[in-house]
């Protein structure tokens, strides 16, 4: 029977749509800056400022350093992965609630804190948007644009590594990491876009909490949007992946029909096989000798990821069955690398290595040989896998004294124990020439 509108019935709909619109555009609010300098939460609750700049609102709220931040909006500081959550949580100029202890005494504050400053680049547009995921996530994506007269731009799409750190070149914001980053938004000539993770940046969500198929879909969803960017030339979308992105970026270049990859410290194996290789690499850079290295495996490790990776399982229910995991083990209970264990668990059970097999498209591989993170002969395997398939368009470069996060050390051990290291302007130049190249640019000489 056909529905009989009336004057009421058009009135509810549109405004009912009106509502839902205004739901899903509506402007993500900006993340908050302590402008302090905080120390993490260590075994037990508790994050120590360290100092505060002067005129914050931390300091006009009669906060000091020695201070102790025991809860924020009622969520306890009590370990790195809570004070990452709370990090990202907190939002400007809205109430922010704290619990605080000065040597005996524990008072409340509540303070507005300032925003995080955006992004600044010369001769490029740069666009703060939103794209919502399949699971109802509102996630933030950064855009930059070349300004110089064109129709349409090719461009770069960028996926981040494991950790729940911000894709953002924020104000203040230092390290090697970043510098590549900033260097493909500033030196390609393209169009590049970085979503957030949830609960990442100005992102919804709670990175702690978010599963690999739940951080896949954002990924999706941002890619969606790029495609339809009347700016951008569709066919030469080209991905730069670092790290888990790196292994993921084939994934989604096939998916998407895009034009290359460029993977940046990439892995091939499962994750349960990268998980024993690591633990091996790191026992013996900790100076264990080979007779302990093979019982911590059989007895620890070997144990742990099976029962984890393979079965499932949670850490309580593992070390009920293997205390001696207990002891040896270095991660939080409910999280590895800041992420739940319902992450690796999927990843585990997702087929990334035929990614390779299956990519038609031009294929370019970074190697730093002291990336202590990442095997070798992953790289190797999938340059065996690509020759074995006919694929004709493919490079692998081993970059001398390159680590995991672009810095030029002397050895792994020197990267893994935290000394300083050096930027290398050439691994920029080498990245940003290997995407202009994919998409029919020149290559460029950058200066240092």
């Amino acid at each position: 029977m056909r529905q009989k509108f009336t004057h009421i019935t058009i009135f509810t709909y549109l405004f009912q749509l009106g509502v839902l619109f205004n739901v899903y555009a509506q402007e993500l609010p900006r993340r908050a800056t302590w402008q302090a300098s905080i120390s993490y939460p260590s075994g037990k609750p508790g994050a120590t400022i360290q100092s505060i700049e002067a005129n914050s609102p931390l300091q006009k709220a009669g906060l000091q350093a020695g201070d102790v931040i025991l809860k924020v909006n009622g969520i306890i500081a009590d370990s790195g992965e809570s004070w990452t959550s709370i990090y990202y949580g907190i939002r400007a100029k809205q109430d922010t609630k704290l619990l605080v202890r000065r040597d005996s005494e524990v008072f409340e504050k509540t303070v507005q804190l300032n925003e995080v400053g955006k992004e600044k680049h010369t001769d490029l547009d740069i666009r703060y948007e939103v794209v919502t995921s399949d699971y109802d996530i509102a996630q933030r994506t950064i855009i930059t644009i070349p300004t110089k007269k064109g129709d349409k731009y090719p461009a770069i799409f960028m996926v981040q590594g494991l950790s729940c750190s911000s894709i953002e070149n924020y104000e203040g914001r230092q390290g090697n990491y970043p510098k590549m980053i900033n260097g493909l938004v500033e030196e390609s000539g393209m169009v590049m876009m970085r979503v957030e993770k949830p609960g990442v940046g100005d992102s919804e969500g709670d990175c702690a909490s978010t599963d690999f198929i739940t951080e896949l879909e954002g990924y999706r969803a941002a890619l969606r949007a790029l495609k339809g960017k009347e700016y951008v030339d569709t066919t030469k979308i080209v991905i730069y992946g670092a790290s888990m992105g790196s292994a993921l970026a084939p994934v989604l270049v096939n998916e998407f029909n895009l034009a290359g990859v460029i993977s940046d410290g990439v892995f091939f194996k499962t994750w349960f096989e990268h998980m024993l290789e690591i633990e091996r690499r790191l026992r013996q850079m900790e100076g264990d000798d080979e007779a302990t290295v093979a019982r911590k495996m059989n007895e620890v490790f070997i144990p742990l990821y099976y029962e984890m990776l393979i079965k499932k399982r949670s850490y309580e229910e593992i070390i009920n069955d293997y205390p001696a995991i207990a002891k040896e083990v270095y991660h939080p209970m409910n999280h590895m690398y800041g992420r739940p264990l319902s992450y690796y668990q999927q990843l585990q059970d997702f087929d990334l290595a035929s990614a390779w097999q299956n990519i038609k498209v031009p294929v370019r591989i970074l190697r730093g040989e002291n990336d202590w993170i990442m095997s070798d002969v992953d790289n190797t395997m999938i340059i065996d896998v690509l020759d074995k398939v006919g694929h004709k368009d493919h490079k692998l470069v081993r970059y001398p004294g390159l680590d995991h996060w672009n810095t030029i050390h002397e050895s792994p051990e020197n990267s893994y124990f935290g000394k300083p290291g050096q930027w290398d302007p050439k691994i920029l130049e080498l990245v940003v020439n290997w995407a202009r190249e994919m998409v029919g640019m020149e290559s460029v000489t950058l200066n240092n």
